[in-house]
């Protein structure tokens, strides 16, 4: 049975100089068709947004900002099918002479994602005895998870997927470089996605942050893997996809800048109440 998720941020920066901003905070074209409540949300002060779509197709957003205090704030309800990742065993990974052209480029070296450094030979020595598909990417995101020790205080923009391997501790997005990076040593495309996951059939954990995930390409589809949690997950709301996580920043300040609030929110809201919104 479908759900109805409640979903927004509340993001503001201390700027001291005017200058150019870029964001990429409302959802992906893909979840448009799955919006019960019109997007609402902007920034304080009201100032003009240009809106464009970047090489990935991700919806963006450019504003000049003036000095002082910088809120962007961004709500809507999405429809949800209430179901988790969907999961195929069967898929296979595609040849490499098979691959479409649009894929082929998820198996390149990225920012954040390193396919030509000794993570080349760790790789097949834990994977290349995996079956080619579904139980290798299982088997990567197995590794992952339990050799990264997740922490909040050690989270760190400029990290690597060779450090992440060689430090073994870091946040969502070092989970998911770290399993993108192997997965494109295996030969299997990946592309890093952001966006909203709540704790919505898991005891729940603190709120606070957005999330980072993985989509793979087997069997001529794309599929979801989370290599931080480890399982199958309900209510992912998706807003960009790239190669990494330098594809799709939430936000980007050409100048100095500092971080006062940060509130992100999903929950669950009932057909009824919903009705009387």
């Amino acid at each position: 049975m479908s759900i109805l998720i409640k979903l927004g941020h509340e993001i503001s920066f201390s700027i001291p100089e005017s200058t150019q901003v870029l964001t990429m905070l409302r959802l992906h074209p893909s979840r448009l068709a799955s919006v019960r409540q019109e997007e609402r949300g902007g920034t304080v002060p009201l100032l003009p947004m240009h809106e464009f779509s970047d090489l990935y197709g991700n919806r963006c957003g450019r504003l000049i900002a003036p000095p002082g205090l910088l809120t962007l704030t961004h709500e809507a309800v999405v429809e949800d099918s209430g179901e988790p990742d969907r999961q195929n065993l069967e898929a296979r990974q595609v040849p490499l002479q098979d691959l479409p052209d649009d894929v082929f480029h998820f198996l390149l070296p990225s920012r954040y994602c390193e396919v030509d450094s000794e993570l080349t030979s760790v790789a097949y020595d834990l994977f290349g005895q995996t079956g080619m598909g579904w139980e290798r990417v299982v088997a990567i995101c197995h590794f992952v998870h339990h050799h990264i020790a997740f922490d909040y205080m050690q989270a760190r923009g400029n990290r690597t997927a060779l450090e992440v391997y060689r430090e073994g501790k870091g946040v969502c997005r070092d989970y998911t470089h770290l399993a993108i990076t192997f997965c494109r040593l295996m030969n299997i495309p990946a592309r890093y996605c952001t966006g909203y996951l709540g704790d919505i059939g898991i005891p729940a954990r603190p709120p606070g942050d957005f999330s980072a995930w993985f989509e793979v390409y087997l069997g001529g589809e794309w599929y979801v893997f989370d290599a931080r949690n480890n399982i199958p997950r309900i209510g992912r709301v998706l807003m960009g996809r790239g190669r990494d996580a330098a594809d799709v920043a939430l936000t980007t300040i050409f100048s100095l800048n500092e971080l006062v609030t940060f509130r992100v929110w999903t929950e669950v809201i009932s057909k009824e109440n919903f009705s009387l919104l």
